[in-house]
C-alpha cells in the first residue's frame, strides 16, 4: 500500500511499484499483471485469515473503487483466473461471512462478486476453440479474434493452463446462477481426460488446443501439469460429482505406479512410462505431499516432504529445480509457498510438532534472508543469497496465509477454516457451494475407468484417528531414513597434524596431481574410502564412503580430496560452451557425403573464425596415443594426426603432433561402441594451462564415428577429409579445386546431375545445420548464468552417483579443468554437464551403411543415396525440433 498501490506487484529492492510495460519485459511472467491491482486483489481473504478485518473492509473499498478490468492488455487466462477472479471470488466469500456475523462489512452488496462475473465473461472468449481448451492468453478489453487483440494465434497450452479452472468457473456459476462458467471449465477437463495416454493413464506437459495433439509428452507433477491433478480432486470435494474423483484416482495409481520414486517423483514419458523423461526436479512438485494428504495417502507424502526439507536445510530455500543427487539445477527462488502448503497439510493430519519446527525454519530464513526495508525479495541465487527485485503476488496470498494457519490455535480464528476449500492460489470457497445452484448434471462422461487395485481410494478425506491410531511416532518413524538423504557428513576425526605432532607425513593425494590409470593412485583413493567407478560413456565416478577409511583421518583426506575434485569439476562447468564441429571425408568415393559429428576443443584453432576449415589426408600416429614423442613424423607431416583417447591431457596430445608438422588433430575416444547416436557430445578442455601455442584444430570423435575413418583407411588408404565448423556442400568443397576424374566418368548423365545436385546439397546442408544446432555440448551446465557468480566449492557443480556419500564425476583421464594457476592434471575435459542429456541423432546412421566394397559408386546410386540421406535428415530435423 505504502509503495506500490496501485501497481500489480511491489519491487522490494527499488520500492517502488512494478507497472507493466514501465520495466523491462521479464517475457511470459508478466502475463499475470494487467494493471488491475494484482496483489491487493490476490491478497483480500488473506487479510481476514489474519484478523485483519479492518483492513480487509478498507482494501475492498480500494478494489471497488479503484480497479479496472477492461484495459487493453494481453494476460494469461490461467494466472488471471487463479489469482484475480479467484482473488475477488475469496474476498467476495469471506466478505459475506463477516456481513452475516454483522459487525463488519454491513454495507457489502455484492461488488466483489459483480467484478469476478464482469472478468469471467473478459476470459470467455479464449475457450473459442474446437476442443473447448482455451487459449493461453486474452486481451481484457478485445478479447481473442479481435484484430486489436494482439493475441490469439497461439496453437498449445499446458495441460494446468486449461485444467485449473473448474473451482474458480464453478463457484462462480454457484455464485451468481450462471452456469456458463462451470460449462466451459467441465468442457476443458473433459477434453484432457479423453486424451489422456490410454496405456498409462497420463498426460502430457503441452497439448495442442485446436488438435489436442500431446506437444510435450513428458508427464510429472511438477510446473504445467500440478494443478491439473490437484483441481481433479478438490472440484469432487467442492462439487461432490464422483466422475472428478474417479479420474483423479485413476491418475493417481499412474502417479505412484510410473512417477512416484520414493521420495522423489521424476519426470516420465507418457508412452515409456517406465523411461525417465529427466534428472531433475522442479519445486512446483512441493505442493503433491499437500494433495496427498487430502487424499489419505500420507507415507508418500511424509517421505518427499521431508527430502524437500533436507533440501531446504540445505540452501535455505528450496531452489526453482534440483537434481537427483540433489544439485541445483535452477538456482532461482521466487519464494514460492508449496512447501509451506504441504507443511500445514502434514501438521493438520499428523499433529506432529516437527511441522511446527519445519514452519519455524521457513519463517526465520525468510526473516534472516529475504526480508529487505521494502518487503521480502525473491532469491535469484539461492547459493550466493543474491536478490531479485520482485515479490509475486502469491507470497502475500499464499506463504503468509499457510504460515499463518500452520501456528494459529482455534480461538485465533474468526470463522472456523474447515468450512472452505482452497483454490490452488490458496483463495477461499465455501463448501456450502456444492448444493448451491446445480445447474449442471452430474452425469458422469467419464468412461472405462481402469480397474485399481488401491484401498486408498475409498477414502474421500484424511481421518487422523485411523490413520494414526495412537501412534505419535508413526510420521518420525517415516522420516527417520530420510533425514540424512540429502547432506551426507563425514566423521571428523584429529588433525593429521595433531596426531603426527609434525612427524612429516607424506603428504595426501591432491585432485590436481590424479591419474586414474595409476595404481597407486587407485590404492590411495581406496585408503581414503573413495571407490572408483566405470561408466558405460568411458567416464569413472568417484564415489566417498568414509566409513570404508582406513582411519578418521584418511576419511579427511578423503573428504578434503573430494572437495578438491569438486572445485576443479566446478571450474569446468564455468568453461565456455562451443558448439559441435563437422568431419567430412572429401575423398573418393564420399566426395563429402559422410559428416561425422565432433566435439570441439577449447583450444587450438577457432573452427568457426575459419569458415574454409583445415583439410589434408588423415595419419594414424605412432605411439597411437599421442602422450610423447611423435616417432613417424615423416607420415604425419602436412596431414591430419589420428590418435586414441587417454593417458596424456588432450593438450598434451596437441602439442606433440604439432611438433610432428600435423595440420590438424582427431581424438577418437578409446570406450568400445560409444557413440554420438547415444551420448551427449562434449568438448575437450585445455591443461591449466597456457594453451595459446597450439594452432592447429583438435575435434572428438567417439569410438563409432572413429571407426568410420579408420574402416575407410584399410579400404582406400588415402582419406582425406574437412574439418570444419559445419558441414560444407559439395559445391563449396570442390570450388576452386579440379573435380576428379573418376567423378566425371563415373556417370555419363553428369550435366543432370548437375542441375539436381544444388537443391539436393542445399537441403542436406540446412538439414544438417539444424541438427548441429539443435545438439547440446554439455560441457556446460543448464543452469542461469548467474551460476558464474556461485561460489567454486559448491558441491552442486558435481554428479554424485549414491545419495548416501560424497561423489563426483569425472571422465576417465579426461576429467576435469584444473585452473589456470594449478600443477596439470591428467587429460581433463570430455565432462558431462548438469543438464538432463538428450539423445542425439546424427549422420553416423546413415554413415555406417556405406557400401565399403564398391570402391566407385555409379552417380545414380550415390544420387539416390543422398535423397535418402535427405528424407532421413528431415525425419531427424523434426524429432529435434
Amino acid at each position: 500500500q505504502e509503495h506500490a498501490y496501485p501497481a500489480d506487484e511491489l519491487m522490494p529492492l527499488t520500492c517502488r511499484g512494478r507497472v507493466r510495460g514501465q520495466e523491462p519485459s521479464r517475457g511470459d511472467v508478466d502475463d499475470a499483471l494487467g494493471k488491475f491491482s494484482l496483489t491487493l486483489i490476490d491478497t483480500l481473504d488473506t487479510l481476514v485469515v489474519l484478523n485483519k478485518t479492518k483492513e480487509f473492509e478498507e482494501a475492498v473499498k480500494k478494489v471497488i473503487k479503484d480497479v479496472n478490468l477492461d484495459n487493453d492488455i494481453v494476460v494469461s487466462v490461467f494466472e488471471t483466473n487463479i489469482r484475480v477472479l479467484g482473488g475477488l471470488l475469496g474476498g467476495h466469500s469471506v466478505a459475506i461471512m463477516l456481513k452475516d456475523k454483522g459487525e463488519y462489512m454491513q454495507w457489502y452488496n455484492g461488488e466483489l462478486l459483480h467484478m469476478a462475473k464482469e472478468l469471467g465473461y473478459k476470459l470467455l472468449p479464449a475457450f473459442n476453440t474446437t476442443s473447448g481448451l482455451p487459449y493461453p492468453r486474452v486481451n481484457l478489453k478485445f478479447g481473442v479474434r479481435h484484430p486489436e487483440a494482439r493475441t490469439g494465434t497461439e496453437t498449445d497450452t499446458c495441460t494446468a493452463c486449461a485444467g485449473t479452472l473448474i473451482l474458480e468457473f464453478a463457484a462462480l456459476s454457484r455464485f451468481t446462477g450462471t452456469s456458463i462458467f462451470e460449462e466451459y471449465a467441465r468442457k476443458a477437463l473433459d477434453f484432457i481426460w479423453e486424451k489422456r495416454q490410454r496405456s498409462s493413464n497420463l498426460v502430457g506437459v503441452t497439448i495442442n488446443i485446436h488438435t489436442g495433439d500431446w506437444v510435450r509428452k513428458d508427464s510429472g507433477v511438477g510446473a504445467g501439469i500440478d494443478s491439473y491433478y490437484e483441481y481433479l480432486l478438490k472440484a469432487y470435494v467442492l462439487l461432490g460429482d464422483d466422475s472428478f474423483l474417479e479420474r483423479f484416482n485413476t491418475h493417481y495409481d499412474a502417479i505412484m505406479r510410473y512417477i512416484s520414486q520414493p521420495p522423489l517423483l521424476l519426470d516420465v514419458h507418457i508412452h515409456k512410462p517406465m523411461l525417465n523423461a529427466r534428472t531433475w526436479m522442479d519445486s512446483l512438485l512441493a505442493f503433491f505431499p499437500g494433495l496427498q494428504v487430502l487424499k489419505g495417502d500420507i507415507r508418500p507424502a511424509i517421505e518427499t516432504h521431508e527430502m524437500l526439507y533436507q533440501v531446504i536445510k540445505k540452501h535455505n530455500f528450496l531452489p526453482e529445480a534440483f537434481t537427483t543427487d540433489f544439485r541445483v539445477h535452477w538456482a532461482q527462488h521466487p519464494l514460492r509457498p508449496e512447501f509451506a502448503e504441504s507443511t500445514y497439510f502434514l501438521y493438520k493430519a499428523t499433529g506432529d510438532p516437527y511441522y511446527l519446527e519445519v514452519g519455524k525454519t521457513l519463517i526465520e530464513n525468510l526473516n534472516k534472508y529475504a526480508r529487505v526495508p521494502c518487503g521480502f525479495a525473491a532469491m535469484k541465487d539461492v547459493r550466493t543469497g543474491s536478490h531479485e527485485d520482485r515479490m509475486d503476488s502469491f507470497f502475500l496470498a499464499e506463504m503468509f496465509k499457510y504460515l499463518y494457519l500452520l501456528f494459529a490455535d482455534k480461538e485465533d480464528m474468526i470463522f472456523d477454516i474447515e468450512d472452505y476449500i482452497f483454490t490452488t492460489e490458496a483463495h477461499l470457497l465455501p463448501l456450502w457451494l456444492s448444493t448451491t445452484n446445480q445447474t449442471i448434471s452430474k452425469k458422469n462422461t467419464t468412461t472405462e475407468y481402469t480397474e485399481l487395485d488401491d484401498s486408498n481410494f475409498d477414502w474421500t478425506c484424511p481421518n487422523t484417528q485411523i490413520l494414526f491410531p495412537n501412534d505419535p511416532m508413526f510420521a518420525q518413524s517415516i522420516r527417520e531414513p530420510l533425514k540424512n538423504v540429502v547432506d551426507k557428513s563425514c566423521p571428523r576425526g584429529i588433525s593429521r597434524a595433531e596426531e603426527n605432532l609434525g612427524s612429516g607425513p607424506k603428504p595426501p593425494l591432491r585432485a590436481r596431481d590424479f591419474m586414474a590409470s595409476n595404481p597407486e593412485h587407485l590404492e590411495i583413493l581406496k585408503k581414503m574410502g573413495v571407490s572408483l567407478i566405470h561408466l558405460k560413456d568411458g567416464r569413472v565416478q568417484l564415489v566417498q564412503h568414509a566409513v570404508q577409511a582406513a582411519s578418521s583421518l584418511d576419511a579427511e583426506d578423503g573428504l578434503r580430496f573430494m572437495q578438491e575434485m569438486i572445485e576443479l569439476s566446478s571450474q569446468q562447468q564455468k568453461e565456455q560452451q562451443l558448439p559441435p564441429r563437422a568431419v567430412q571425408i572429401v575423398s573418393h568415393p564420399f566426395f563429402g557425403r559422410v559428416v561425422l559429428t565432433a566435439g570441439p576443443a577449447q583450444f587450438g584453432m577457432d573452427l568457426s573464425k575459419h569458415k574454409a576449415g583445415t583439410r589434408g589426408f588423415v595419419a594414424t600416429i605412432k605411439p597411437y596415443n599421442g602422450c610423447s614423442e611423435i616417432t613417424n613424423p615423416e607420415a604425419v607431416k602436412e596431414k591430419i594426426a589420428l590418435m586414441q583417447r587417454g593417458q596424456c591431457m588432450f593438450a598434451e596430445k596437441a602439442r606433440n603432433i604439432q611438433k610432428a608438422g600435423a595440420i590438424g588433430g582427431i581424438v577418437i575416444d578409446d570406450n568400445e561402441g560409444s557413440s554420438s547416436d547415444t551420448a551427449p557430445l562434449f568438448q575437450m578442455a585445455g591443461d591449466g594451462k597456457n594453451t595459446d601455442d597450439i594452432t592447429i584444430p583438435m575435434l572428438f570423435l567417439f569410438n563409432k564415428e572413429g571407426n568410420i575413418i579408420l574402416d575407410a583407411i584399410r579400404e582406400y588408404e588415402a582419406v582425406e577429409v574437412l574439418l570444419s565448423d559445419k558441414a560444407k556442400d559439395r559445391a563449396t568443397i570442390f570450388k576452386g579445386k579440379m573435380i576428379p576424374n573418376y567423378i566425371l566418368d563415373s556417370n555419363l548423365e553428369m550435366e543432370n546431375m548437375d542441375q539436381k545436385l544444388p537443391e539436393n546439397d542445399s537441403h542436406k546442408q540446412d538439414s544438417e545445420e539444424a541438427i548441429s544446432e539443435s545438439q547440446h555440448l554439455d560441457a556446460v551446465s543448464e543452469e542461469p548464468e548467474e551460476r558464474e557468480n556461485s561460489d567454486i566449492t559448491d558441491p552442486d557443480s558435481i554428479s554424485p552417483a549414491h545419495t548416501d556419500s560424497d561423489s563426483v564425476s569425472i571422465s576417465n583421464q579426461d576429467s576435469y579443468v584444473p585452473g589456470t594457476d594449478e600443477v596439470s592434471a591428467p587429460e581433463p575435459a570430455c565432462t558431462q554437464g548438469d543438464s538432463q542429456p538428450q539423445e542425439q541423432k546424427t549422420e553416423t546412421e546413415s554413415n555406417s551403411k556405406v557400401d565399403w566394397d564398391s570402391k566407385v559408386q555409379p552417380m545414380e546410386s550415390i544420387l539416390a543415396d543422398w535423397n535418402e540421406d535427405i528424407e532421413a535428415f528431415e525425419m531427424m530435423e523434426k524429432d529435434e525440433l
